[in-house]
C-alpha cells in the first residue's frame, strides 16, 4: 500500500516554511528588515532556539542575511535576476532599453488584465489608493514622489494578478529601473509636458481595473507603455540632436 507513517515536523521547519510563503508570494520584499528576535519568535509562536534554527536555514540558502547591529533582513539577491555584467551592458545600447520597454508591455498587459480577473478587492483598493497618492503628487509637483508612486502602481497591479512567477520578474524589471540602468524616471516626471499624460494614462489603468474590464484594461496598459517608448525615442533623439548640434556650435567658434 502506498502510505508512509507521518513523521512529526520540527517546529523551526515550520518556521522556515511560513517565511518561504511569504517570501514566494512577494509580501517580504528584497532588503525589508523582519522583527526582532524576540517580537517574531512571539508572533509565531515558537521559542527562540527554533527560530534560530529556522532563520540559520534559510541564511544558508540565501534568503534572509543578517546585518550585524542592525537584524535580520531579506536578502537583496531576491531582487536580482541578472549579473552585475549583463546589467553594464544594458546600460550601453540603447537596444536594450527598447527591447526593455516592449518587454514590460506585453508582460505589464497581461498582469492588467490577470489583475482585473483575478484581483480581490482589498487588490483594487490597494492599486486605488496608490494612484490617489499619485495624483496628490501630481498636484505637489514633486518628481521624486511621482516617480516613486508610479514604480508602486505598476507593481501593485503585478501584485494583484496573483502570478508569482511575474510578480518575481517584474520585480527584477523594476530593479534595473531603481538602479538607473534604462533611465532616470524621475527626469520623465520633469518635463511639464508629459506629466498630464502619464497622469491620465494611469488614471484609464486604474478605471478598467475598478471596473473590472480584463481587455480595456490591458489595452490602457500597452497603451500607456507604448507612450513611454515615444517619449524615450524622442528624448534619445533629442539628446542626439544637441550633441550634434553643440560639435556644429564649437566647430563654428573656431572658423
Amino acid at each position: 500500500m502506498p502510505f508512509q507513517r507521518i513523521q512529526p515536523e520540527r517546529l523551526s521547519q515550520s518556521v522556515v516554511r511560513q517565511i518561504e510563503l511569504l517570501l514566494l508570494r512577494g509580501i517580504l520584499r528584497p532588503g525589508e528588515r523582519l522583527p526582532s528576535e524576540r517580537e517574531l519568535a512571539e508572533k509565531l509562536g515558537v521559542s527562540r532556539p527554533s527560530l534560530r534554527d529556522a532563520i540559520a536555514e534559510l541564511q544558508a540558502r540565501g534568503l534572509l542575511t543578517t546585518r550585524a547591529g542592525a537584524g535580520i533582513y531579506v536578502a537583496e539577491l531576491l531582487d536580482s535576476a541578472f549579473s552585475d555584467s549583463l546589467v553594464n551592458l544594458f546600460a550601453q545600447h540603447d537596444e536594450a532599453l527598447f527591447d526593455y520597454i516592449s518587454f514590460r508591455r506585453d508582460l505589464e498587459g497581461m498582469a492588467a488584465e490577470r489583475a482585473a480577473r483575478h484581483g480581490s478587492e482589498m487588490d483594487l483598493k490597494v492599486i486605488d489608493t496608490i494612484y490617489r497618492k499619485m495624483e496628490a503628487a501630481h498636484l505637489n509637483r514633486d518628481p521624486s514622489e511621482e516617480a516613486q508612486l508610479d514604480a508602486e502602481f505598476h507593481l501593485s497591479i503585478v501584485e494583484a494578478s496573483h502570478n508569482i512567477i511575474m510578480l518575481h520578474m517584474m520585480r527584477a524589471m523594476f530593479n534595473l529601473l531603481h538602479q538607473g540602468v534604462f533611465y532616470n524616471r524621475q527626469m520623465i516626471f520633469r518635463q511639464r509636458a508629459t506629466r498630464d499624460d502619464l497622469l491620465a494614462q494611469h488614471g484609464a489603468i486604474n478605471a478598467a481595473l475598478q471596473k473590472r474590464d480584463p481587455l480595456a484594461a490591458r489595452a490602457a496598459a500597452e497603451a500607456h507603455l507604448d507612450f513611454v517608448e515615444r517619449m524615450m525615442n524622442d528624448m534619445k533623439r533629442s539628446a542626439r540632436n544637441e550633441a550634434i548640434a553643440r560639435l556644429r556650435f564649437v566647430h563654428a567658434q573656431e572658423m
